[in-house]
């Protein structure tokens, strides 16, 4: 399956796409990569471990690097063709899937703002040639997830280098990462907001292992508490702001691409609901189950997941082509909330499936469950809490107009 010679009938039904056509060469890869990943899925959750299967497959099929220009030795993928990626992952492991999100998420900050610098571009070879993995470090310290706030500076040093400690509350996968870009202030004399984002190689750092986490769900992201100690080069710092790179790639990216891996995890929910009611109508002469409602609502919900991530893919490209569009008043606003709806649809839809299924789904032990694709999805609002960003949008959604008509 890992050798280039993909079966057409190895592709998922059309419906679960994100795109609406027929499967492209990046989904053929994708659903290679995707069985794979479902054949070891459970083990994956019951140890809380790596995804190595996955990741593996998603190397050898060379997915790593797809949004990698072609010039620079990738495939040049559009962020629809990413986002589509992790749906088709997210309806089979849901940590391989989130792993490659933000991978891909650290992937286009690089991309999107190296500025021509030399390193930079050598860091996108590298992972269009060698699928190197890459992991993220924004959060720190007991700073509650705050993203825009770092503690920890970027030292100047006498020899032209840049030292960097970091106290990091957690970094998923840290261990099994090839990089790690990390927030850092600018200087230790800049304000808390005043940041930067610097790609440190392996050979860069020391990961200290700190605090261990024991999750509810998403167990094979391998999150632990590090302390990371770094040594680099100047050149390493990313030429940009970090809010520059935070309202223009990290958020609407990051977005993006953790709601095409819900709506992945809800359509494997929806999935097997609706094999469970099939079976038990047949069983039934035809008679529906109490539950068959919830899944008139899981299917609606998942048609409705699917419309906001399509939505927010055309809004991200629209604005990579044209950059007048960030300075939309809605831009911001959209593509936070819908980081928020896409979640909390995500959970609902998830219910509802499970829902349909009774206690079958409720069982750990049938083809009907659905445990594991509820405490996976159960984290989607409380990554970068949604409480948070609701209230940090309250002042500019007071500002924004509200709609005459229905074309506006």
């Amino acid at each position: 399956m890992l050798d280039g010679t993909i079966e057409a009938a190895t592709i998922a039904p059309s419906i679960f796409g994100l795109d609406g056509r027929e499967p492209q060469p990046f989904a053929l890869r994708a659903e290679a990569v995707a069985g794979i990943a479902g054949e070891h899925a459970a083990a994956v959750d019951r140890d809380g471990r790596f995804p190595a299967e996955a990741l593996a497959g998603c190397k050898a099929q060379r997915l790593m690097g797809m949004a990698v220009p072609q010039s620079l030795g990738g495939d040049g993928a559009s962020l629809g063709d990413v986002a589509d990626v992790c749906f088709r992952l997210g309806r089979q492991c849901s940590s391989a899937a989130l792993i490659f999100a933000m991978h891909q998420i650290k992937l286009h900050c690089i991309l999107r703002h190296a500025g021509g610098s030399a390193f930079h571009e050598g860091v996108l070879r590298g992972v269009a040639a060698q699928q190197w993995l890459l992991a993220s470090s924004t959060t720190e310290g007991l700073n509650g997830g705050n993203v825009r706030h770092s503690a920890a500076a970027v030292e100047a040093l006498e020899d032209g280098t840049v030292a960097l400690d970091r106290d990091s509350t957690v970094i998923s996968y840290g261990a099994q990462a090839d990089a790690i870009v990390t927030t850092a202030r600018r200087s230790a004399e800049a304000a808390g907001s005043d940041q930067v984002l610097v790609v440190l190689l392996r050979d860069h750092y020391r990961l200290d292992p700190g605090q261990s986490w024991d999750t509810l769900g998403m167990r094979g992201t391998c999150s632990r508490g590090f302390k990371l100690r770094a040594r680099a080069a100047a050149e390493q710092v990313l030429p940009v702001g970090y809010d520059v790179i935070h309202a223009r790639t990290m958020a609407p990216v990051a977005h993006v691409l953790w709601g095409a891996v819900w709506s992945g995890i809800a359509a494997a929910a929806v999935e097997r609901a609706q094999t469970f009611l099939r079976t038990a109508a047949r069983k039934a002469r035809g008679q529906m189950p109490p539950g068959a409602a919830h899944y008139t609502r899981a299917q609606s919900g998942l048609r409705n997941l699917r419309l906001m991530v399509r939505d927010g893919v055309a809004r991200c490209e629209a604005a990579f082509a044209d950059e007048a569009r960030y300075g939309a008043f809605d831009f911001a606003v959209a593509m936070n909330l819908l980081k928020v709806e896409a979640s909390e649809a995500a959970v609902a839809t998830v219910m509802s499936a499970l829902r349909a299924c009774g206690l079958s789904g409720y069982r750990n032990d049938g083809e009907s469950s659905i445990g594991r694709q509820l405490r996976d999805v159960l984290s989607s609002p409380l990554m970068i809490n949604n409480d948070r960003i609701v209230s940090s949008l309250a002042s500019p959604a007071l500002m924004a107009p509200v709609p005459a008509g229905l074309a506006d």
